[in-house]
């Protein structure tokens, strides 16, 4: 993936760092950066290539976790602490961001045919044990 210099988030275009890159698991890989100057909270863009899904995932600890689309096709299924069920699809006619919490379950899936970009804005910044992996 392009490295990123800025990241634009509720209207306003913030300069990031990169930290580091990963694989989550095959046909997952996430990129890590911090806010420049803003430490209560980080940054994720994660590439799903067709076909693939994220693991599913309970979030665990934090303040508040933002899901948004970035580029590509693909869905968003929730599982709101509630047990309200929710499946958000995204493509670069339906874009936007979802807020969720402790107690939240998600999992992203690209199309078929086409990969999918998203990214996490993790509150406060990511520590492991923050998500607890389903599958």
């Amino acid at each position: 993936m392009k490295r990123l210099e800025t990241f634009e988030i509720d209207s306003k275009k913030r300069q990031v760092r990169f930290i580091d890159s990963n694989t989550v698991k095959r046909g997952v890989h996430c990129d890590v950066y911090e806010f420049v100057g803003d430490s209560s909270c980080d940054l994720a863009i994660v590439e799903v290539q067709p076909g693939q899904t994220t693991p599913l995932q309970l979030i665990v600890q934090g303040d508040k976790t933002i899901e948004g689309y970035v580029e590509g096709s693909g869905e968003l299924s929730i599982i709101a602490k509630s047990g309200d069920i929710k499946i958000l699809e995204f493509n670069k006619h339906q874009t936007g961001n979802v807020v969720l919490g402790v107690g939240d379950t998600m999992q992203w899936q690209a199309s078929e045919n086409q990969k999918l970009v998203f990214y996490e804005v993790c509150y406060p910044s990511y520590q492991e044990g923050r998500f607890q992996n389903l599958s």
